[in-house]
């Protein structure tokens, strides 16, 4: 169903987006860009998906939603390599709804408000975005199994099976009311690398520099973003599934090698290991700044200054081949 109707009040202007399964942070970050390129009203839904709201886009652009749609899911593609299913509707409800029935790996879905009746009435209730499997189970027993019955039966009854508010909700939402207005949200500020072990690891050389293969590409990540953190976390995964986590903060804003390294490291040492059977590393970087609003100190410390010139200089040679160039421990360990 693609919108026909001219004026805005007539057609679908809420999207949602559902990136796939397990989509690392940063390209998930990186789709959250596009679609603040397409309109400025963008809520971020972690861990995968996202809302926006078209109203402005459907002028600045002026294009129907649903081409702005598949705008987007070929920017996703040919830029990201990310494959996205999009719903678009007259509400948020209509518009997760319809993300959902967008079958894998991606698609554009539009349903326009004289639509929405009859399309939600032959969908199973638990298809109807809020509705959980216990919720659903509960509609069941009372053989309602369709979004239309669900829409026929009265709001009273749905409260008296489903609880006062969820009750009222859900009725309300099948019958396509919902009038819940997208709201402007960013993901945390924060960057997070991983890495896990083929086989099981204890603390020393090998998972130092592991460490230190993760503290490069984090730098790398947030001078790309034009981010410093003021903080990074560490997180140790061990075998039988238990963790440990410690936050230290850094002596002042940073993007760079050496200062994530340096505390890095000294996380790492507070984890106090003797045996412990690691499984996996994150480092995460936390309360990020613009890089431009941290203060550039005159240094009187030249080694430090060659190595920040040299940062940059690798930089620009990874820009252009790729990892083939770090730490030497690092590429001993992937040796």
């Amino acid at each position: 169903m693609n919108d026909t109707d001219t004026t805005v009040g007539r057609v679908p202007t809420v999207m949602h987006v559902r990136c796939p399964d397990r989509l690392p942070e940063e390209a998930y970050r990186q789709v959250l860009e596009l679609l603040a390129d397409l309109s400025p009203v963008v809520q971020a839904a972690p861990p995968t998906a996202a809302l926006v709201e078209l109203k402005g886009a459907l002028r600045y652009h002026g294009a129907e939603a649903h081409r702005l749609g598949e705008i987007l899911r070929v920017r996703t593609l040919t830029r990201l390599g990310v494959d996205v299913r999009i719903g678009i509707g007259p509400s948020i409800t209509v518009a997760a709804t319809a993300s959902a029935q967008v079958t894998p790996p991606g698609g554009v879905l539009t349903v326009t408000p004289d639509a929405v009746t009859d399309w939600l009435a032959p969908l199973p209730v638990e298809a109807l975005h809020g509705i959980g499997p216990r919720q659903a189970g509960a509609l069941h027993d009372y053989g309602i199994r369709t979004v239309g019955l669900l829409a026929a039966v009265s709001p009273e009854t749905v409260q008296r099976l489903l609880g006062g508010r969820a009750g009222r909700l859900a009725s309300d939402r099948a019958r396509g009311i919902d009038p819940r207005s997208v709201v402007p949200r960013t993901l945390p500020a924060s960057a997070t690398v991983r890495l896990g072990f083929d086989r099981h690891a204890l603390d020393g050389a090998d998972v130092r520099a592991a460490l230190l293969d993760l503290v490069v590409k984090l730098a790398r990540l947030l001078r790309r973003r034009g981010r410093a953190a003021r903080a990074l976390t560490l997180t140790l995964r061990f075998t039988g599934g238990g963790s440990w986590e410690k936050t230290r903060r850094l002596p002042e804003p940073s993007a760079h090698d050496e200062d994530l390294r340096t505390t890095a490291y000294r996380l790492m040492d507070a984890a106090g290991l003797q045996r412990g059977r690691l499984t996996g590393l994150v480092l995460r970087a936390d309360d990020l700044v613009d890089a431009d609003q941290v203060a550039q100190q005159i240094s009187l410390d030249h080694t430090r200054e060659a190595r920040l010139v040299a940062e940059a200089a690798v930089d620009r040679v990874r820009d252009k081949f790729g990892h083939v160039i770090g730490p030497a421990a690092v590429f001993r360990r992937a040796g």
